[in-house]
């Protein structure tokens, strides 16, 4: 199939957002002329423009003659990006044509074997472990991830091998874009409600998603978790060729699901985790594999097992995925170590929604336990929107409880306005009276919160999708200076 839209002149409004630099990168390494916009200058910024891509800091009509002709395609986050911007509308007033990231980003991918990454919870770690794990086996996949690659030092390759590896995002439903030869459902669960209105809309979406599979490719789905299986249940139903992959116990319960790949034993190691599994796909014999995690969290054991599952259907032999397996390193902002001071060992993470924050909250409390020298978690958390702090106000509460003691800031609103009478408070007001908790209003503030509430050997977890992520150098250098 030929491209849909003429990408021989590219100029993309918010250029050094993850997402668009990535795509911006892989356009450039294809010999594309590339062009751009940002509000501010930034490292992906830098890095694009050694890569002889033209950009402006600010907005302008003008900038769409960066590279001299006008562009042939201009591309935009619609989330990010409103739609009264003066590049937008000078694109639309010329004729030009203005495409969302996903659409650019199925461009792309057109031609290859495409092995798409679904799911309310772990997309971005699901696809760098597969990206590994392939790269391991010698595939070199090209690949689109929301977060960056800490191996690979990047958010984006153009690969010489035969599939591409992506995140399909649901939120605003543009994952409908794509044709995924391997689409993978890590779970379902009802989020980003401020576009999908209601629950039911949310799941349709991943059932539309199965439907776009090529007629010969796999939909993979995480049998732990029901909402994703039932999803599988509904693909096969229609035909779809469905496989699963967690416990056997999972197995069992969705029996008409083949069991792809089985937890088989996990151990908590100061490391991470020591896994072994047994991995069954169409027309192979089962072989067992143990390889380790230098992620902790049952979470990153289930997407390790997708990452196998779809490494192996896109033709990688099982025991060179696992190896890049225990050589993957994570993704930055997913349980990133950040450093240590003054015995305090400080980690960022990006979750930001409850089961999320009930995720790492929990790995970094076995992590802990199995050193065994009575490290506490504090936690630093920061709400994100308005709409998800007021629809899970209390499941927020019950997944920080998890921490020994907690700092939480105020509502990070993003593309949201505030809401009268609505904070942070909300949530804490319904944690636990006897745990040690501080509601913090004053983001400037917040490192020497945390640092009042530490000793050292512990564990400290700045949390959330926002701008808390700057405050775990903070927390260091107050450390560093107080000397704890």
């Amino acid at each position: 199939m030929t491209n849909s839209y003429d990408l021989s002149r590219v100029h993309m409004v918010g250029i050094g957002g993850s997402g668009m630099s990535g795509l911006a990168r892989i356009l450039a390494n294809r010999g594309g002329v590339v062009t751009g916009s940002d509000v501010k200058a930034s490292t992906p910024v830098e890095v694009l423009r050694t890569m002889g891509v033209k950009i402006a800091i600010g907005h302008a009509a003008e900038n769409l003659e960066l590279a001299g002709d006008k562009p042939t395609v201009v591309v935009t986050s619609f989330a990010a990006i409103p739609q009264d911007n003066p590049e937008l509308a000078g694109a639309r007033a010329a004729g030009i044509p203005v495409i969302r990231r996903s659409d650019l980003l199925a461009e792309l991918m057109e031609g290859h074997q495409q092995i798409l990454l679904a799911g309310t919870h772990g997309k971005t770690s699901t696809t760098s472990m597969t990206v590994t794990a392939m790269q391991q086996a010698g595939l070199d996949p090209s690949f689109a991830i929301g977060g960056q690659l800490n191996r690979a030092g990047t958010n984006a390759h153009a690969g010489t091998g035969a599939a591409f590896v992506a995140e399909a995002d649901e939120s605003d439903a543009s994952l409908l874009r794509y044709s995924p030869t391997v689409a993978v459902i890590t779970n379902v669960e009802p989020d980003h409600l401020d576009f999908f209105h209601n629950a039911e809309a949310y799941y349709k979406v991943f059932d539309d998603f199965a439907d776009r599979i090529e007629e010969s490719g796999y939909l993979v789905v995480c049998l732990e978790d029901d909402h994703a299986a039932q999803t599988g249940l509904r693909a096969l139903e229609r035909g779809i060729q469905v496989l699963g992959y967690g416990s056997a116990e999972a197995g069992e319960k969705y029996p008409s699901i083949p069991l792809a790949a089985e937890v088989l034993e996990e151990k908590v190691s100061v490391i991470g985790m020591q896994v072994r599994v047994r991995v069954a796909l169409p027309g192979a014999q089962s072989q067992e594999l143990s390889y380790e995690l230098q992620i902790p969290g049952h979470h990153m054991v289930l997407n390790s097992l997708a990452a196998l599952v779809s490494g192996g259907l896109a033709g990688g032999e099982l025991s060179e995925l696992a190896e890049g397996l225990t050589d993957f390193t994570g993704v930055r902002r997913r349980f990133e170590f950040r450093g240590t001071e003054s015995q305090v060992r400080v980690f960022d993470d990006y979750a930001h929604h409850p089961t999320e924050v009930t995720a790492v909250l929990t790995a970094a409390r076995q992590k802990v336990e199995a050193e065994g020298k009575g490290a506490r978690v504090i936690a630093c958390f920061q709400p994100h929107l308005y709409s998800r702090t007021m629809e899970f106000d209390k499941e927020f509460a019950q997944a920080l409880a998890l921490a020994d003691a907690a700092v939480v800031l105020d509502i990070y609103g993003a593309r949201e306005q505030p809401v009268e009478g609505i904070t942070s408070r909300i949530i804490t007001d319904k944690m636990p009276e006897d745990m040690k908790v501080i509601f913090e209003p004053n983001f400037s503030e917040a490192a020497q919160d945390v640092v009042s509430l530490v000793q050292p050997g512990d564990v400290v977890l700045t949390i959330g999708a926002g701008s808390v992520t700057m405050l775990a150098a903070e927390i260091l250098d107050e450390l560093k200076a107080l000397n704890v």
